[in-house]
């Protein structure tokens, strides 16, 4: 599991980059990049990372299910996701 911490700043940095997007999008149209300096670093979307919406874990996320391999893999093997089944050969 990831601290809490880590969760919360990556809630904090989504409804930054919420607030500021429209700002972002119309100081970039005009070329006013000292302006777009100018906004919190965390308004920008490229410091967003996905995380597992489980367990919060940053790496080996699936972007289609939202989780993190490892969490799918457990999930599947109860059989907790619509459609996913073990293969076995």
């Amino acid at each position: 599991m990831a601290k809490e911490s880590m969760k919360a700043r990556e809630v904090k940095r989504i409804k930054l980059v919420k607030k500021y997007a429209a700002k972002r999008a119309q100081l970039k149209t005009e070329g006013n990049y000292e302006a777009l300096q100018a906004l919190p670093k965390n308004a920008s979307p490229v410091r967003l990372h996905n995380r597992c919406k489980v367990t919060g874990r940053p790496k080996g996320y699936m972007r289609q299910f939202g989780i993190s391999r490892i969490q799918f893999r457990e999930m599947a093997s109860q059989g907790l996701i619509p459609g996913i089944k073990k293969a076995s050969w």
